[in-house]
């Protein structure tokens, strides 16, 4: 390959990872008053969007007993329900949002860990790299 094709790639590549590092997602968690399973959902998001998402996303939390007609419009019938706006595709996540590999994956997000050695491991968590759908 020339040269000047590589750098072209290799500066596409790069402009790209740079966009995804600054894509914002939106999301809606739907909960149901103060209960136990509310506050976890609540807790385990704040924890996830930190970990995988930290200064690209705005959360909005939604009690639907205090505004049922956004449950309706959004057609959420069971709580707590996380709704990912943006970036589309939209998805929607049901529970308290314990199974964080489920919600990895319905982000398209991969993370990829470098071990002591500074190859790549697949457990556990580390820098976020997102999947080619």
């Amino acid at each position: 390959m020339p040269k000047q094709k590589k750098e072209n790639t290799l500066k596409e590549f790069e402009e790209a990872i740079d966009k995804e590092k600054h894509k914002q997602y939106i999301l809606q968690l739907y909960i149901t008053g103060a209960t136990r399973k509310s506050s976890r959902a609540i807790e385990n998001l704040r924890e996830f969007c930190e970990e995988h998402l930290k200064g690209r996303y705005r959360l909005e939390v939604i009690d639907i007993y205090q505004h049922p007609e956004l449950a309706e419009s959004e057609q959420v019938i069971v709580a707590p329900t996380l709704i990912k706006k943006l970036p589309l595709p939209l998805r929607k996540f049901i529970g308290d949002l314990s199974e964080t590999e489920k919600i990895l994956k319905g982000f398209n997000i991969k993370v990829v860990e470098k071990g002591t050695d500074g190859r790549k491991s697949k457990s556990g968590t580390g820098r976020m790299a997102r999947r080619k759908e």
